[in-house]
């Protein structure tokens, strides 16, 4: 039987790679990340969306593409590597709902035959991710990479739920999300580029996340929680993301999505970037983002973040800066900078509570 297995495995990685550009070692990551940008861009000018009710999606992938190939061009990798991630993930989405209609019509049985297709090709990609050796990757792309694979079985998972409670078309725009994530955290991780700088320090980062949740927790009352409910369904998503990624030994993922979920607090409070301020908190962020590349070591982690708020602060089109963007610019700069450089440190020790606990999943936060 072992040879049996090594031909599904071989079928499997055969499927998922078959949709995926020719990555040839002698390509430099730039190269490769522009042929992937180019290759969505022309699948999307080939088969536009037709489906109206996902108006929404065929723009917002349009919109991510033109960003991360504007990103790229500008010297800003590793913000055009979340981009393209973001794009990825919602046209197979889009891809799967409109091609597996069709063939999901018989029932769910068929919808079942679908879902484990993904599900293998899933489990081979996080086999393969894990037995990646990243010691010479920058750490925000083996970040991007494990958060991809991180969501990539909930959506799995979820898909099935709505083909289950609801009917099996329902559950096929979220099996192409996942498979849409599992085929970027493969070209992530085949991705060639290297650093020649002294590691992150990676860790488990659960002492800084149960700190962050117990802030959340606390922040959560009327009338903010009304106000802002929102943005605290974006914060706990992060945080609990951070805390299953940690849980998987998925570290540099786990710190990304801290580090996310550390913005989005920030934003609950962050007051309003005057515009006296403005021209400094602009210095500043490029006298950061300046520091942090010639760092001696792997600072790349910041710099992605760095790189949002300078675009946040500059946009491509020369249109205006909105309130939201200059207070997330400050946040990143104030807030999210300093716990970056504290999780680069030991973590601090911390008690457990020994209480018996009881956890609760909320499927939506309540209006309260």
């Amino acid at each position: 039987m072992p040879s049996a297995c090594k031909l599904l495995r071989f079928l499997v990685v055969s499927l998922l790679v078959a949709n995926l550009p020719a990555l040839s070692s002698a390509q430099d990551a730039k190269s490769q990340i522009q042929a992937e940008i180019s290759r969505l861009q022309q699948s999307l000018k080939d088969q536009p969306i037709s489906d109206p009710h996902l108006a929404a999606v065929s723009s917002s992938i349009s919109s991510d593409l033109a960003s991360a190939a504007q990103d790229l061009d500008s010297g800003r990798l590793y913000l055009s590597l979340e981009k393209l991630l973001q794009a990825e993930d919602l046209l197979r989405g889009a891809r799967t709902n409109a091609e597996k209609a069709e063939a999901v019509k018989s029932g769910y049985p068929a919808f079942e035959a679908e879902w484990k297709t993904v599900s293998q090709q899933l489990t081979e990609i996080n086999r393969a991710t894990r037995e990646k050796n990243w010691a010479n990757s920058p750490v925000v792309v083996r970040a991007l990479s494990e958060t991809a694979l991180g969501r990539s079985v909930p959506l799995l998972d979820g898909g099935r739920g709505f083909a289950l409670s609801t009917k099996p078309s329902d559950g096929l725009f979220y099996l192409g999300q996942a498979e849409g994530e599992a085929a970027f955290a493969h070209f992530a991780s085949a991705l060639t580029l290297t650093s020649s700088a002294s590691p992150f320090p990676l860790r488990s980062f659960l002492p800084e996340l149960i700190k962050l949740q117990e802030k959340t927790n606390a922040a959560f009352r009327p009338p903010r929680s009304v106000q802002l409910h929102d943005r605290f369904i974006v914060l706990n998503s992060a945080l609990k993301l951070a805390q299953e990624l940690d849980a998987q030994k998925f570290y540099a993922g786990a710190l990304y999505q801290y580090l996310e979920a550390g913005r989005h607090f920030g934003m609950l409070d962050a007051p309003p970037v005057e515009a006296a301020r403005q021209p400094a908190l602009k210095a500043a962020i490029a006298e950061a983002s300046k520091k942090f590349a010639a760092s001696k070591r792997d600072d790349s982690m910041a710099q992605l973040f760095l790189q949002r708020a300078a675009t946040q602060l500059a946009h491509a089109d020369g249109s205006a800066s909105s309130p939201d963007e200059f207070r997330s610019a400050q946040v990143i700069l104030d807030l999210l900078i300093p716990s970056y450089l504290s999780a680069s440190k030991p973590a601090a020790p911390f008690q457990q509570t020994t209480a018996k606990t009881v956890q609760l999943t909320l499927v939506r936060w309540p209006y309260t």
